[in-house]
């Protein structure tokens, strides 16, 4: 039998469509057929009233797990400060990553999101590590993000650290393209009392916070949100079934004491989403209707720091995570999560700086599957253990070498190596010129592992069992400076070379297909970003990203779909922000987003403007005013024509009380 004709019998392309938006799997089928944060509120500055100077000292804890000033890490992090989220009118956290010019941020329904760094990205993107608070939010299901649950108050944020490149050494496998660092506030920077509201025509949402104090240096804060968007519209104006709603609950405890630091907080949610277009499919000539996804979960997270008598520093984070994720009728998936991390940072010489620690994590997964497709075995414990080790030391006072290395193991592939070198030179008080080489992989998910079509023999898809890890060899040069007092601005270029890409193949039996480690590639861009004080009310922001991709099978593989890696990844795109205050009650805020069209599906490229108009008439009463997607018709932003939304002008009011 024909290789081509044993893939299409899996049904691929059909199964994709029937978990498309809910479930990020749907492009891997798709393409295949045709630790720890920095202390808890670490920061306090009021970050709307910060100068350029005062941002490039802005406290970072993601490029070297300790805290260091923004001006002196040498990696491509942008920094997305409480105020930029602010006068965005981001209502999600999936919206505020849109102002990183460091990240790919597609939206294709009203809950799915792709969202990637340096390439690869995909509904089902896997080469991004997310944190929030310490926690590690990516699903062990498929290496990724499920963006749907992972939502916040966005006035409890203090700021999100994005870093694109790699960061195996200090957070495990899987930083292969970056780590995205939430870092929300300190219940003591929280007192008193929240409430907001918000009505547009496609979302209304509300949320109330209340903190206050107790004895002994103890500050707490509770909250509760609710949201519902509707449903989108697809390119023919025909509704599409992605309906949302969700409600979340949650608290934070900090206590504060000389030497040590205790927190403690959680968060519970319950939501339910339509699934999208293409609505019933068929997988193996059975039609396959869809139901609403049912989402649930809860957290909770301990955090200690201690500074020892020596003088360095100790931290100690553990949560546990549950998660369930109902996709009827396709699989149903539950997972219990508790991790448990040790960092210490210390100083053994006037000129080093060393850090070292280690992380045990234990998953209990077990996914109910349904007819047409199935996870094997349906119930799995896996453990994830690592150790790792960073030395900083000063060659010259201006000069400053680190390396490092990650010892991780992995149920699937056993050991792996995360080596990482870094140069940083100080050229001025304000300039940095830095390199970095490192390697680091993709670990094995239960998807490349464990998939299977139908659920039961014979079957057509029979997993990935010899599937072993991806690995990125990468270079990185980067420079920031301030030019003057008004223009700062970072420049990174990076060149990546990627080994045992996942593919699908025939199986030893050529009776069905596998998933494999077929293929190989090359990328290249530039990020560079910048901010000019015009004046004293009025700030300018731009951002720009350019890549490169020439990801191809290794020769004589024999697999079938170079489509694959042409990859949906826009050539360039670009972003300009004016921040203007109009008095000393009204703002004004002006962006411009421009994404180059993707080949793969095919979406054309896309200019579109917000515009947001903030009112303070009293200092505990805010009002805004957001309008978005204001240039041209509507347009799409991912997935093929035949199932993309698209998004049209939107208007959103929102009020701000605090009492």
């Amino acid at each position: 039998m024909k290789r081509s004709s044993v893939l299409k019998r899996v049904g691929i392309l059909s199964f994709a469509g029937l978990i498309a938006s809910v479930s990020p799997f749907d492009c891997v089928f798709a393409a295949e057929d045709g630790g720890q944060t920095g202390a808890p509120g670490a920061s306090t500055y009021d970050l709307g009233r910060l100068s350029l100077e005062e941002l490039g000292n802005i406290v970072v804890t993601s490029v070297s797990k300790k805290p260091e000033s923004l001006s002196d890490a040498a990696a491509s992090i942008y920094v997305i400060t409480r105020d930029d989220m602010r006068r965005s009118g981001a209502t999600s956290l999936p919206e505020a990553l849109r102002l990183a010019p460091n990240l790919e941020v597609a939206q294709f329904s009203a809950s799915g999101y792709a969202i990637s760094a340096r390439g690869f990205n995909s509904n089902s993107a896997n080469k991004l590590l997310v944190l929030i608070d310490g926690r590690t939010v990516y699903s062990p299901l498929f290496s990724g993000v499920f963006w749907d649950v992972q939502d916040l108050m966005l006035e409890d944020v203090e700021r999100i650290e994005v870093v694109s490149g790699p960061g195996g050494t200090l957070w495990g496998v899987n930083a292969v393209n970056g780590v995205i660092n939430v870092i929300t506030r300190s219940a003591q920077d929280t007192q008193g009392g929240l409430a907001t509201t918000g009505i547009g025509n496609r979302e209304r949402d509300s949320s109330v916070r209340y903190g206050g104090t107790a004895d002994e240096g103890i500050s707490y804060r509770v909250y509760a949100k609710t949201f519902d968007r509707d449903h989108t519209v697809a390119a023919d104006g025909s509704p599409v079934d992605d309906g949302w709603h969700q409600s979340q609950a949650g608290f934070r405890v900090d206590w504060n004491r000389p030497g040590d630091r205790v927190t403690l907080q959680g968060d519970a949610y319950d939501g339910a989403e339509g699934q999208p277009a293409p609505g019933e499919v068929s997988v193996s000539g059975v039609t396959i209707p869809r139901g609403p996804v049912l989402t649930s979960g809860g957290n909770l997270t301990a955090h200690w720091d201690h500074i020892l008598d020596s003088g360095s520093q100790l931290s100690v984070v553990s949560y546990f995570d549950r998660t369930s994720r109902n996709v009827n009728p396709t699989f149903a998936d539950t997972l219990n999560t508790f991790d448990l991390q040790i960092t210490q940072s210390f100083a053994p010489f006037g000129t080093q700086n060393v850090n070292w620690g280690a992380e045990y994590r234990h998953g209990d997964d077990y996914v109910a599957s349904g007819r047409y497709f199935a996870f094997l075995p349906a119930k799995l414990e896996q453990t994830w253990a690592s150790i790792f080790a960073q030395d900083e030391m000063a060659l010259t006072p201006n000069l400053k070498l680190s390396g490092g290395v990650r010892l991780e193991r992995n149920d699937y592939t056993g050991n792996e190596v995360l080596p990482n070198l870094r140069l940083a030179w100080k050229v001025s008080d304000t300039d940095l010129l830095w390199s970095a080489l490192s390697r680091t992989v993709r670990a094995p998910s239960r998807l490349d592992r464990d998939a299977y079509i139908p659920a039961a023999p014979p079957f057509q898809l029979a997993g990935g069992p010899q599937f072993i890890s991806e690995v990125a060899k990468v270079l990185e040069i980067g420079y920031r400076g301030q030019a003057t007092r008004s223009l700062t601005y970072s420049a990174t270029v990076f060149y990546s070379a990627y080994d045992h890409l996942r593919t699908a193949t025939l199986g030893p039996s050529g009776r069905n297909a596998v998933f494999a480690n077929g293929a190989e590639g090359r990328t290249a861009g530039v990020e560079m970003w910048g901010n000019y004080q015009a004046a004293t009310f009025w700030r300018l922001s731009a951002g720009f990203s350019a890549l490169r991709e020439n990801l191809q099978f290794y020769p004589g593989s024999g697999l079938q779909f170079p489509q694959v890696y042409q990859g949906p990844d826009p050539a360039q795109w670009w972003s300009l922000r004016s921040s203007f205050d109009l008095s000393g009650q009204t703002e004004l805020d002006v962006t411009v987003r421009h994404v180059g069209a993707l080949s793969s599906p095919v979406v054309p490229a896309y200019t579109v403007a917000s515009v947001r108009l903030g009112w303070t008439p009293r200092r505990n009463v805010e009002f805004s005013l957001v309008a978005q997607n204001l240039l041209g018709s509507a347009h799409g932003e991912f997935n093929d024509v035949a199932y993309r939304t698209e998004f049209a002008r939107s208007v959103y009011v929102k009020f701000v009380g605090r009492f």
